[in-house]
């Protein structure tokens, strides 16, 4: 897997349903997890290859070994490698996404 973004490109936001279904398309079995505005994640990694989505709200993820900062928003997608060092910051108005790993 490599890193992706892929930006929700229809003008109406996604429902929660429609990602679930997304994902069990792609034999991912996702979870939800929310964050208040402004609540950040520390530079980490994880094990294990993670597709994640915004449902709502706003979440920037940061790459410390480029610097680079990638702002997501509803149906945003973010594939994320296992091994990638990677923080976060919530937006504004908080945030709601699904997740699913993959083996």
């Amino acid at each position: 897997m490599e890193l992706k973004i892929t930006p929700w490109a229809r003008a109406t936001p996604p429902t929660q349903s429609e990602l679930h279904e997304q994902f069990f398309k792609e034999g991912l079995f996702p979870y939800d997890w929310s964050n208040a505005p402004g609540d950040t994640y520390a530079p980490h990694v994880h094990e294990y290859d993670k597709v994640i989505i915004v449902v709502r709200g706003s979440i920037t993820w940061i790459l410390p070994e480029t610097n680079q900062p990638i702002e997501t928003h509803a149906g945003d997608r973010i594939e994320l490698p296992r091994g990638t060092v990677h923080a976060a910051l919530v937006g504004p108005q908080g945030v709601t996404c699904l997740e699913g790993h993959m083996a």
